[in-house]
């Protein structure tokens, strides 16, 4: 089973997402396991503060480091009981690597991912002697790290066997290979009406000749 821990002041925040389509069937078979942990439980003070105005002053808050490192502490010390041999801890930073499908497949061969979602102007520079990698999804700012920690769960979870129910689907998917777009697709009506103009189905997609077929879905895929 591949587990999946993701920290973060919002435990809740992905529950619905998780628990619903492929997520929910995975986790029912035992194939993976998602866990949030709150990152307000190691924190020492009764107001459970985990950020900080940043030194140097300047606007927004900044994640200490203090919390974060026990609870990294402590979750790899539960991977150690549970014999996790393969752990990678993440953090989701907009100055990260570009996630892209390649790391997919790459971190598809983990036992587990540990996932710190900071929020706001983000985590203590020194959080990153805590964590294998900084990732981001994307040149653009989010509220927190929590939704690009969805989207890379999603990603590498298409990898699994067993996570997709037809996995010859996933061989054929986008960015499967760089630069690579897949072909077009269409389904019924055969022909379907907008704005007094008819779309087709392409003709050759109605032919039942397999051959060309390919042949088309090759061309018009995208290198």
């Amino acid at each position: 089973m591949k587990q999946f821990d993701i920290i973060t002041i919002f435990p809740d925040i992905l529950s619905s997402y998780f628990n619903e389509s492929l997520f929910k069937r995975a986790q029912k078979n035992k194939l993976i396991k998602i866990k949030t942990h709150n990152l307000r439980q190691w924190t020492a003070d009764r107001h459970q503060t985990v950020d900080e105005k940043p030194y140097g002053g300047g606007a927004g808050l900044v994640f200490k480091i203090e919390p974060i490192y026990k609870a990294l502490k402590a979750l790899k010390q539960k991977s150690i009981k549970t014999k996790k041999q393969k752990i990678r801890i993440i953090l989701m930073a907009a100055n990260g690597k570009r996630f892209a499908q390649k790391d997919a497949e790459r971190l598809a061969k983990y036992d587990q991912l540990i996932f710190v979602c900071p929020r706001y102007e983000g985590a203590d520079a020194r959080v990153e002697k805590l964590v294998d990698e900084k990732i981001s999804i994307g040149d653009y700012v989010l509220a927190g790290g929590e939704l690009p920690a969805a989207v890379i769960i999603e990603a590498v979870c298409r990898q699994l066997p067993g996570f997709v129910g037809k996995q010859e689907s996933v061989a054929q998917d986008s960015h499967k290979t760089e630069g690579y777009l897949e072909h077009p697709q269409y389904t019924r009506p055969e022909v379907f009406m907008i704005n007094g103009k008819k779309l087709r189905v392409p003709k050759v997609l109605l032919s039942g000749h397999h051959g060309e077929i390919k042949k088309w879905r090759e061309k018009k895929s995208k290198n």
